[in-house]
């Protein structure tokens, strides 16, 4: 892989790991288009690179929010912060099922084939569209009068939380955006959209630091397929470029989901989508 082909997939996965567009769906298009072929261990060392990347610019993004949690859950204080978190962990119980129990079995079945992508892409679509034309009740509750952010959390039920994750664990597949799974189901249930937002990119922190964990163990054991190595040069390049543009890519996500502008990433989602299909 080069040092351009590393910065071009490292911008992918920036922008497409936060905007509802599937990175997943994405990096696969852009591995097509680039024509880069990489074995099992590049492949997982290179993915693993721009993961961590995407969840370090969640944290460095909102940082503000995000010591605080951490400060609540570790020293058990057991107030809102705490119970946050909780239910943070409750989203993540339904993903970690799936990759834990099913991830060989989804990969082998879907394989990364553009038409599967395709048709995900389309599926995103539609769940970018139901949101959009969703009004949320705390939007009615309020009608158009600011809330405080402690009291747009409040939004987030449990109930919400665990149905956001199995948005979550069904977006394995290529082409299903995470982000905009996860979005359009707590938007569709009546939670605040920023509420959501945040939420959103705080429950992808554990699976992905777990995901990149058990990458970097199957690197050290030597258990991936092949083994090879994309290089310092690139996988630093890609890493610095997810990471820059994924903390641009995550300010500018808030901003969408508050004003309700979703519809055009549907719009979008089901050309690339037709694209793929006819690739």
């Amino acid at each position: 892989m080069s040092w351009l082909d590393a910065l071009i997939m490292g911008i992918v996965q920036g922008l497409a790991e936060y905007l509802p567009i599937s990175s997943s769906g994405h990096l696969e298009i852009f591995r097509e288009i680039l024509g880069i072929d990489l074995s099992g261990a590049e492949a997982l060392e290179f993915d693993v690179a721009l993961h961590v990347a995407t969840v370090l610019s969640t944290i460095v993004v909102l940082w503000r929010e995000f010591l605080p949690l951490c400060v609540s859950f570790f020293t058990l204080r057991f107030d809102s912060g705490f119970k946050y978190v909780c239910k943070i962990l409750v989203s993540c119980i339904p993903v970690a099922i799936v990759g834990l129990c099913f991830k060989d079995v989804v990969e082998s079945f879907f394989g990364t084939d553009l038409t599967i992508v395709g048709i995900c892409l389309i599926a995103t679509a539609a769940l970018l569209s139901f949101a959009y034309f969703s009004r949320t009740r705390q939007e009615t509750k309020v009608s158009g009068t600011a809330i405080s952010q402690e009291e747009a959390d409040k939004s987030i039920t449990w109930g919400t939380a665990l149905t956001m994750g199995v948005a979550q664990a069904i977006a394995v597949l290529p082409g299903l955006s995470r982000s905009g799974s996860t979005i359009a189901t707590g938007i569709s249930l009546g939670a605040n959209r920023a509420a959501v937002a945040r939420f959103s990119f705080f429950m992808v922190i554990i699976p992905i630091l777990g995901e990149a964990l058990l990458g970097l163990k199957d690197i050290i054991s030597g258990e991936s397929s092949t083994q090879g190595s994309v290089g310092a040069i690139p996988l630093t390049i890609g890493f610095i470029a997810a990471f820059v543009v994924g903390c641009a890519a995550c300010r500018w996500m808030i901003e969408i989901v508050k004003k309700g502008k979703l519809v055009w990433f549907a719009l979008y989602c089901v050309a690339m989508g037709i694209v793929c299909i006819l690739w």
